[in-house]
Protein backbone atom coordinates (compact mmCIF):
# COMPACT_ATOMS: atom_id res chain seq x y z
CA UNK A 1 0.00 0.00 0.00
CA UNK A 2 1.05 3.25 -1.09
CA UNK A 3 1.82 5.62 1.68
CA UNK A 4 1.35 9.84 2.72
CA UNK A 5 2.42 12.38 5.41
CA UNK A 6 0.51 15.24 5.91
CA UNK A 7 1.46 17.55 8.55
CA UNK A 8 -1.09 19.50 9.88
CA UNK A 9 -3.25 16.67 9.78
CA UNK A 10 -5.63 17.26 12.75
CA UNK A 11 -7.59 20.09 11.13
CA UNK A 12 -8.32 22.42 8.58
CA UNK A 13 -6.36 21.58 4.99
CA UNK A 14 -4.77 18.80 6.56
CA UNK A 15 -7.65 16.93 8.11
CA UNK A 16 -9.39 17.41 4.64
CA UNK A 17 -6.15 16.44 2.96
CA UNK A 18 -6.05 13.19 5.07
CA UNK A 19 -9.70 12.09 4.36
CA UNK A 20 -9.40 12.57 0.64
CA UNK A 21 -6.07 10.45 0.61
CA UNK A 22 -7.97 7.76 2.23
CA UNK A 23 -10.48 7.50 -0.24
CA UNK A 24 -8.00 6.98 -2.23
CA UNK A 25 -6.24 4.20 -0.65
CA UNK A 26 -3.41 5.30 1.07
CA UNK A 27 -2.11 4.89 4.30
CA UNK A 28 -2.01 8.07 5.81
CA UNK A 29 0.73 9.54 8.73
CA UNK A 30 -0.57 12.61 9.99
CA UNK A 31 1.74 14.52 11.78
CA UNK A 32 0.27 17.02 14.13
CA UNK A 33 0.86 18.10 17.54
CA UNK A 34 -2.11 17.08 19.36
CA UNK A 35 -5.39 15.43 17.59
CA UNK A 36 -8.08 16.10 20.97
CA UNK A 37 -10.48 17.72 17.85
CA UNK A 38 -9.89 15.30 14.97
CA UNK A 39 -12.32 12.69 14.22
CA UNK A 40 -11.25 10.61 11.90
CA UNK A 41 -11.39 7.11 12.32
CA UNK A 42 -10.03 5.02 9.80
CA UNK A 43 -7.49 1.53 10.03
CA UNK A 44 -5.48 3.29 7.42
CA UNK A 45 -4.69 6.51 9.09
CA UNK A 46 -1.81 6.62 11.96
CA UNK A 47 -1.25 9.35 14.40
CA UNK A 48 2.16 10.85 15.01
CA UNK A 49 2.40 13.21 18.22
CA UNK A 50 4.94 15.35 16.70
CA UNK A 51 6.39 19.43 17.49
CA UNK A 52 6.97 20.34 13.87
CA UNK A 53 9.04 23.24 15.75
CA UNK A 54 11.95 21.00 16.99
CA UNK A 55 14.65 20.00 15.48
CA UNK A 56 15.48 17.16 17.04
CA UNK A 57 11.84 14.96 17.21
CA UNK A 58 12.34 15.86 13.10
CA UNK A 59 15.26 14.19 13.19
CA UNK A 60 13.87 10.85 14.63
CA UNK A 61 11.33 10.39 11.69
CA UNK A 62 13.80 9.05 9.66
CA UNK A 63 12.17 5.36 9.15
CA UNK A 64 8.93 6.48 6.54
CA UNK A 65 9.19 6.08 3.34
CA UNK A 66 6.18 7.83 1.60
CA UNK A 67 4.71 8.54 -1.67
CA UNK A 68 3.78 11.72 -1.16
CA UNK A 69 4.11 14.40 1.22
CA UNK A 70 2.07 17.59 2.27
CA UNK A 71 3.75 20.34 3.95
CA UNK A 72 0.52 21.44 5.51
CA UNK A 73 1.35 22.56 9.05
CA UNK A 74 1.35 26.88 9.18
CA UNK A 75 1.04 29.17 11.46
CA UNK A 76 0.11 32.93 10.64
CA UNK A 77 0.70 36.13 12.96
CA UNK A 78 -0.56 39.63 11.87
CA UNK A 79 0.17 42.85 13.20
CA UNK A 80 2.64 45.65 12.43
CA UNK A 81 6.08 44.10 11.99
CA UNK A 82 7.33 46.16 14.88
CA UNK A 83 4.66 44.84 17.14
CA UNK A 84 5.49 41.43 16.46
CA UNK A 85 7.23 39.35 19.35
CA UNK A 86 10.86 37.53 18.77
CA UNK A 87 8.81 34.07 19.41
CA UNK A 88 6.05 35.20 17.16
CA UNK A 89 8.36 35.46 13.99
CA UNK A 90 10.62 32.82 14.93
CA UNK A 91 7.56 30.12 15.35
CA UNK A 92 6.50 31.46 12.18
CA UNK A 93 9.76 30.63 10.47
CA UNK A 94 10.26 27.58 12.15
CA UNK A 95 6.95 25.68 10.77
CA UNK A 96 6.01 27.70 7.84
CA UNK A 97 9.57 27.13 6.31
CA UNK A 98 12.05 25.35 8.10
CA UNK A 99 9.70 22.34 9.23
CA UNK A 100 8.85 21.56 5.54
CA UNK A 101 12.58 21.84 4.15
CA UNK A 102 13.72 19.53 6.87
CA UNK A 103 11.31 17.01 5.83
CA UNK A 104 11.70 17.51 2.05
CA UNK A 105 15.37 16.57 3.03
CA UNK A 106 14.71 13.54 5.23
CA UNK A 107 12.55 11.96 2.45
CA UNK A 108 13.66 13.23 -0.66
CA UNK A 109 15.30 9.77 -1.23
CA UNK A 110 12.33 7.89 -1.17
CA UNK A 111 9.89 10.47 -2.50
CA UNK A 112 12.14 10.11 -5.73
CA UNK A 113 12.47 6.34 -5.69
CA UNK A 114 8.43 6.45 -5.87
CA UNK A 115 8.50 9.23 -8.68
CA UNK A 116 5.94 10.76 -5.90
CA UNK A 117 5.04 14.14 -5.04
CA UNK A 118 5.49 16.93 -2.65
CA UNK A 119 2.73 19.35 -2.11
CA UNK A 120 3.14 22.49 -0.34
CA UNK A 121 0.62 24.14 1.07
CA UNK A 122 2.20 27.87 0.86
CA UNK A 123 -0.33 31.14 1.03
CA UNK A 124 -1.42 33.88 -1.31
CA UNK A 125 0.47 36.14 1.18
CA UNK A 126 3.43 34.17 -0.55
CA UNK A 127 2.95 36.12 -3.80
CA UNK A 128 1.61 39.18 -3.27
CA UNK A 129 1.96 41.50 -0.16
CA UNK A 130 0.37 41.16 2.73
CA UNK A 131 -0.73 43.90 5.33
CA UNK A 132 0.19 43.67 8.48
CA UNK A 133 1.57 40.13 7.30
CA UNK A 134 5.32 40.70 5.74
CA UNK A 135 6.96 38.12 8.22
CA UNK A 136 4.50 35.47 7.36
CA UNK A 137 4.20 36.39 3.50
CA UNK A 138 8.04 36.00 4.06
CA UNK A 139 7.83 32.67 5.71
CA UNK A 140 5.74 31.75 2.51
CA UNK A 141 7.20 32.99 0.15
CA UNK A 142 10.51 30.80 0.99
CA UNK A 143 8.26 27.77 0.95
CA UNK A 144 7.22 28.45 -2.50
CA UNK A 145 10.89 29.59 -4.16
CA UNK A 146 12.16 26.24 -2.40
CA UNK A 147 9.29 24.10 -4.13
CA UNK A 148 10.26 25.57 -7.54
CA UNK A 149 13.82 25.17 -7.03
CA UNK A 150 13.22 21.10 -5.89
CA UNK A 151 11.57 20.63 -8.65
CA UNK A 152 14.02 22.25 -11.24
CA UNK A 153 16.28 20.55 -9.11
CA UNK A 154 14.87 16.41 -8.58
CA UNK A 155 12.72 16.42 -11.82
CA UNK A 156 14.31 13.89 -13.17
CA UNK A 157 13.79 11.22 -11.03
CA UNK A 158 10.34 11.53 -11.54
CA UNK A 159 9.51 13.66 -8.18
CA UNK A 160 6.76 16.16 -8.44
CA UNK A 161 6.71 19.20 -6.79
CA UNK A 162 3.56 21.28 -6.13
CA UNK A 163 3.03 24.67 -4.69
CA UNK A 164 -0.78 25.32 -3.81
CA UNK A 165 -1.64 29.08 -3.03
CA UNK A 166 -5.02 29.66 -1.08
CA UNK A 167 -6.22 32.77 -0.48
CA UNK A 168 -8.52 33.05 2.94
CA UNK A 169 -9.76 29.59 3.66
CA UNK A 170 -12.21 28.54 6.23
CA UNK A 171 -10.38 26.94 8.75
CA UNK A 172 -9.42 27.08 12.42
CA UNK A 173 -6.07 29.09 11.35
CA UNK A 174 -8.14 32.78 11.94
CA UNK A 175 -9.14 31.27 16.04
CA UNK A 176 -6.58 33.61 17.59
CA UNK A 177 -6.73 36.03 14.83
CA UNK A 178 -8.49 39.43 14.69
CA UNK A 179 -10.42 39.05 11.62
CA UNK A 180 -12.13 35.84 10.14
CA UNK A 181 -13.79 34.55 6.86
CA UNK A 182 -17.33 36.08 6.62
CA UNK A 183 -20.39 34.04 6.72
CA UNK A 184 -20.60 34.56 2.41
CA UNK A 185 -19.40 31.60 1.02
CA UNK A 186 -18.22 33.31 -1.81
CA UNK A 187 -15.74 34.74 0.11
CA UNK A 188 -13.39 31.81 1.37
CA UNK A 189 -12.28 28.73 0.57
CA UNK A 190 -13.47 25.54 2.08
CA UNK A 191 -10.25 22.91 2.96
CA UNK A 192 -12.20 20.16 0.93
CA UNK A 193 -11.16 22.39 -1.89
CA UNK A 194 -7.54 22.43 -1.38
CA UNK A 195 -8.10 18.35 -1.00
CA UNK A 196 -10.13 18.19 -4.51
CA UNK A 197 -7.13 19.52 -5.78
CA UNK A 198 -4.86 17.17 -4.59
CA UNK A 199 -6.65 14.72 -6.01
CA UNK A 200 -7.05 16.68 -9.60
CA UNK A 201 -2.69 16.22 -10.12
CA UNK A 202 -2.65 12.77 -8.31
CA UNK A 203 -4.93 11.67 -11.88
CA UNK A 204 -2.39 14.17 -13.98
CA UNK A 205 -1.29 12.31 -16.48
CA UNK A 206 2.26 10.95 -16.17
CA UNK A 207 4.91 13.77 -17.23
CA UNK A 208 2.41 16.32 -17.07
CA UNK A 209 3.07 18.50 -13.47
CA UNK A 210 0.91 21.60 -12.36
CA UNK A 211 3.54 23.28 -10.17
CA UNK A 212 1.83 26.17 -9.00
CA UNK A 213 -1.90 26.34 -8.16
CA UNK A 214 -3.21 29.63 -6.96
CA UNK A 215 -6.63 29.22 -5.46
CA UNK A 216 -9.33 32.24 -4.56
CA UNK A 217 -12.64 32.85 -3.52
CA UNK A 218 -14.90 34.58 -5.78
CA UNK A 219 -15.39 37.55 -4.01
CA UNK A 220 -12.48 39.30 -1.34
CA UNK A 221 -14.22 40.45 2.13
CA UNK A 222 -13.03 39.83 5.49
CA UNK A 223 -14.67 40.10 9.05
CA UNK A 224 -13.12 41.70 11.62
CA UNK A 225 -13.73 40.35 14.88
CA UNK A 226 -15.51 41.99 17.73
Amino acid sequence: MKSAIVTGASSGIGHACCEKLLTLGYQVYGFSRNFDKCNISHPNFIEIHIDLTNTKEIKQLDNYTPCILINCAGVGHFAPHEELSFEQIGEMIALNLTAPLLLSKLFLRALKQHSGYIFNINSISGIQPALFGAAYGASKAGLKHFGTSLFKEARKSGLKVININPDITNTQFFDHLHFQPTQDSQTYIEPKDIADIIENVLNQREGTVMTDITVEPQKFQISKKK
